[in-house]
């Protein structure tokens, strides 16, 4: 008898409205696929870590299918999970693990950024396109494919309607950071500024955000200053994630990560390192990004769907 279970890893959260929203998520999955047997863990932040998720699913299963609910491949896609499946895999030998891309930059992930700015634009006395900047702000990295994959979205929604100013910004890691994007918006003339977090769910750095609009909105008292939700529980989440389960049970070929972005993939090799995973280790704080030294080889099957940037 063939039985599955699909994992699904959130990132977690200090703020436990973050990790309570994600477990929220996971019951509306559940609902949506009655058929579906769905564990939850996290990769930090939580008691349910990436081993006790992987050791749950495993149990009374011979398949597991591994989906990040994560938006950009950065230290975490590439190494923490892969290396904790890896484990899982020397544990549970009998178990046939697959790992499925992350949500990645693409045109579901772009339609709801439309309809953040459309809802946005609504709430305004003078909706005007052209006199209204748009900021897309994400958490950042220290992998410039991570960083790339949000400019692309940037770009598109600026082709995707008639904002002539669509600019991206950086809550840490790198830069622009908020303040200097919205200072240039408005010396550019802009009256209005819609900011976009581009962000799964609640979180401290969603609140950090909410301050530091108050705070912008106090330094440009003439410029009217929106901030938009974060993604959360949108049908194209749902429907992406939906995607990758197909394509994973369909045997869609193994890719490799793309290792292009990650500047210390050389002295790993050089010194033998590989990244880490914070199954039992000691948490700390991800205002950083894993700007440690790290290899992502993955040449054992990982089960690799060809979507997104994994292809």
């Amino acid at each position: 008898m063939n039985t599955e279970t699909i994992l699904l890893v959130g990132h977690g959260s200090r703020e436990p409205s973050g990790n309570a929203e994600i477990e929220a998520f996971a019951e509306q999955w559940r609902a949506r696929k009655p058929g579906w047997r769905i564990e939850v863990c996290f990769i930090e932040f939580s008691d349910i870590t990436l081993s006790e998720g992987l050791r749950r699913a495993a149990q009374g299963a011979t398949r597991v299918l591994v989906v990040p609910l994560i938006l950009n491949a950065a230290g975490h896609v590439k190494m923490d999970i892969p290396q904790a499946i890896d484990g899982a895999r020397l544990k549970f030998p009998g178990v046939h693990f697959s790992y499925a891309p992350h949500l990645s930059a693409c045109d579901p992930i772009l339609q709801i950024l439309r309809r953040r700015l459309k809802d946005a634009m609504q709430t305004l006395d003078m909706p005007d396109p052209t006199s209204t900047g748009v900021v897309v702000l994400g958490r950042g990295s220290s992998d410039r494919q991570a960083n790339g994959d949000m400019a692309k979205m940037a770009r598109w929604l600026m082709e995707e309607t008639d904002h002539e100013l669509v600019d991206l910004a950086f809550t840490g890691i790198t830069y622009p950071r908020l303040e200097k994007v919205v200072q240039r918006q408005s010396l550019l003339g802009m009256k209005q500024v819609v900011v976009i977090p581009y962000y799964l769910f609640n979180g401290t750095l969603v609140e950090r955000i909410t301050r530091q609009v108050e705070n912008l909105r106090a330094q440009y008292p003439t410029l009217r200053l929106i901030s938009t939700k974060y993604f959360g529980f949108e049908r194209e989440v749902f429907e992406l994630l939906e995607e990758r389960v197909q394509a994973l049970r369909q045997g869609a070929p193994i890719q490799l990560m793309p290792c292009d972005g990650c500047k210390y993939r050389s002295f790993a090799e050089e010194h033998g390192m590989g990244g880490h995973h914070h199954d039992d280790t000691l948490p700390h704080d991800h205002a950083h990004d894993h700007a440690h030294p790290h290899a992502h080889d993955h040449s054992h099957a990982h089960g690799h769907a060809a979507t997104g940037a994994h292809a």
